[in-house]
C-alpha cells in the first residue's frame, strides 16, 4: 500500500469542474512516505481520461520521495468521446487529444507510460458473454450511429 484513502471523498473524476477534481484528489489520497520514499513505483490504473487524477497522484508520490513512477494503463488510450458511459463532452477534454503517448507521459509526470493495446483488449474479452465490445472511445468507430453534436439534455433515462 502506497496510500491511505479518505473514505469521505467520493468519486473525484465525476466532479463538474477541473479545479474541483484536482482539489478533491489532493484530499482523497495521502501517501505513506515510509513505503514510497526512494522506491521505484509501478502504478496500475484502469484508464486515463482527463489526466487530472493521475497527474496529482504522480506528483504526490514524487513529493513523498518516490525515485521513479512508471504507469501502466489497463485499457487502450481514450482517443474519442464516449457516448455510452464516460462523461466526456468533447475530445478536447481528453489528455490524449492531439498528444502522443510520450507527450502525455511528460504532461502527467511519469517516468514511463504504457497502455493495453486494442488487440490485447479484444483478445482478453473475446469469451465475454456480451453482444459486442464497444471500442468507440479508443478508435472513434462506434457500434451504432452517434450524433454529430451531443446535447445531454436530449437523452432521457430509461427505466429498466
Amino acid at each position: 500500500m502506497a496510500f491511505t484513502k479518505s473514505k469521505y471523498i467520493g468519486r473525484t473524476f465525476i466532479q463538474n469542474t477541473q479545479d474541483t477534481r484536482r482539489e478533491l484528489v489532493g484530499l482523497k489520497l495521502n501517501p505513506i512516505k515510509t513505503t514510497v520514499k526512494d522506491k521505484k513505483i509501478v502504478l496500475v490504473d484502469d484508464s486515463i481520461v482527463r489526466g487530472t487524477t493521475i497527474t496529482k497522484i504522480i506528483a504526490v508520490l514524487r513529493k513523498a520521495g518516490a525515485k521513479e513512477v512508471h504507469l501502466r494503463i489497463a485499457s487502450p488510450a481514450f482517443m474519442d468521446v464516449c457516448y455510452f458511459g464516460t462523461d466526456i463532452d468533447n475530445k478536447e477534454q481528453l489528455v490524449t487529444y492531439n498528444r502522443t503517448i510520450e507527450e502525455v507521459r511528460e504532461l502527467i509526470g511519469a517516468d514511463s507510460l504504457e497502455y493495453l493495446s486494442l488487440d490485447s483488449l479484444k483478445e482478453i474479452t473475446k469469451d465475454c458473454k456480451v453482444p459486442a465490445l464497444c471500442t468507440g472511445c479508443f478508435t472513434g468507430k462506434y457500434p451504432v450511429e452517434v450524433p454529430k453534436e451531443i446535447n445531454k439534455n436530449t437523452f432521457e433515462e430509461i427505466e429498466l
